[in-house]
C-alpha cells in the first residue's frame, strides 16, 4: 500500500479497487439470503490510501462487509433493508459539492477533493445501534466533524448544526413510497457536533462508501440511534435555533431531537433494553449512549433524558 500525506490525497486519484470482497460470505443470524442476492454496481468502490488507525475504535469484531452493505436503511432507495443495495447502483456521486454556511465567518462550498484535504483520514471502528433494536460494528473511514466546523469559524449565534441530504426524484424514485419528506434533514447541538466522536465518513472497510451506505459523504454519530447519521450530505448550516429533523417531524411521539441510545426509554412500539447484533443469535443488553458514555455523558449533564429523548 502506498502511503501519502493526507494533503496529497485527492478523491479523483484514489487507487482503483483491485478485488471485490467476498460478497457471498455466509451471514449467521436473521439476515435473509435474499439480501445478498441484491448485490449490484452500488458496490463499485475504490481503495483509500494513507488511512491511520484511530484510538477511538472499539476492539469488537467488525460486522461482515456483506451485512453492512446489504442490510441497511436509506429510504430514498426503498424502505426494505435490502432495497438500498438493489436500487442505489446508478446513483451519481461525482462530481459532488457540499455547501457550509449560516452563522459562520467563513462560509464554504467544497468539492470532494477539498473535503478529503480537510483532515487526515482515520479508520474508526464504531458500534452502530439502529432504533429498530439491531446493531452492527462498522469500520468507518473519515475525519472529525469539528475539523470542518472549525474551518468555517462558527459565530457566537451558532448553537446548532443543521444537515440536509441530497435528493433527486429521478435518481431516487423509490422515495415516493417512503412516507417521509425529502430531502432528509437532521441536526445536532453545536457542542455535540464539536465532540471528537462525531465523524464525517467517506469510506468503510478501507474503501470509499458504497452508494447504499451514504456515498460520498455522510455523518456518523455513534452514541445516537442510526437515523441521526444522515447520508449523502449536500448542505451543512449553522443556526441559532434547533433545526427540524425528518423523523421528529414525521413522528414526534416516537423520535426526539436528541435520540441518544438509551435502554431506559422505550420506543412506543418496542423495548430498547436489548438489541440483536447482526451475525449473532442471542440478544444483548443495550448500553446507554451505546457504550460511549465516558466521552459524551457530560454533554447532557442536568438534562432529563426521558423528556429530552
Amino acid at each position: 500500500m502506498v502511503t501519502r500525506k493526507p494533503s496529497d490525497l485527492r478523491y479523483s486519484q484514489v487507487t482503483p479497487k483491485q478485488v471485490y470482497l467476498n460478497r457471498r460470505r455466509f451471514l449467521a443470524g436473521s439476515i435473509a439470503l435474499g439480501a445478498l442476492a441484491g448485490a449490484s454496481s452500488a458496490l463499485a468502490t475504490t481503495k483509500l490510501n494513507g488511512v491511520k488507525k484511530s484510538p477511538f475504535s472499539t476492539d469488537e469484531q467488525a460486522t461482515p462487509f456483506d451485512a453492512i452493505t446489504h442490510y441497511n436503511n436509506f429510504y430514498e432507495f426503498g424502505t426494505d433493508k435490502e432495497d438500498p443495495g438493489r436500487n442505489a447502483g446508478k446513483f451519481v456521486t461525482s462530481p459532488w459539492s457540499v455547501k457550509v454556511d449560516g452563522e459562520v465567518a467563513k462560509p464554504l462550498t467544497l468539492d470532494l477533493d477539498a473535503i478529503f484535504k480537510l483532515a487526515p483520514l482515520e479508520e474508526r471502528i464504531y458500534r452502530h445501534r439502529c432504533v429498530e433494536a439491531w446493531s452492527m460494528v462498522i469500520p468507518w473511514i473519515g475525519f472529525p466533524l469539528n475539523a470542518l466546523l472549525k474551518k468555517v469559524e462558527p459565530t457566537s449565534k451558532a448553537k446548532y448544526v443543521a444537515f440536509e441530504s441530497y435528493f433527486d426524484r429521478k435518481q431516487m424514485p423509490q422515495g415516493v413510497w417512503a412516507g417521509i419528506p425529502f430531502p432528509y434533514v437532521e441536526g445536532l447541538r453545536l457542542d455535540e457536533a464539536m465532540n471528537p466522536l462525531a465523524l464525517l465518513a467517506v469510506g468503510l472497510y478501507g474503501e470509499t462508501l458504497p452508494n447504499q451506505n451514504g456515498a460520498p459523504f455522510r455523518l456518523v454519530v455513534p452514541w445516537k440511534y442510526g437515523f441521526k447519521s444522515i447520508k449523502s450530505i449536500a448542505r451543512i448550516r449553522l443556526v441559532e435555533k434547533q433545526p427540524p429533523t425528518t423523523w421528529n417531524l414525521s413522528a414526534p411521539q416516537e423520535y426526539g431531537f436528541y435520540s441518544n441510545v438509551n435502554p431506559e426509554v422505550d420506543h412506543p412500539r418496542w423495548s430498547q433494553a436489548k438489541e440483536r447484533r447482526i451475525g449473532e443469535f442471542a440478544k444483548r443488553l443495550t448500553v446507554k449512549f451505546n457504550g460511549y458514555g465516558s466521552e459524551v455523558a457530560s454533554l447532557y449533564s442536568g438534562m432529563d433524558l426521558r423528556k429530552n429523548y
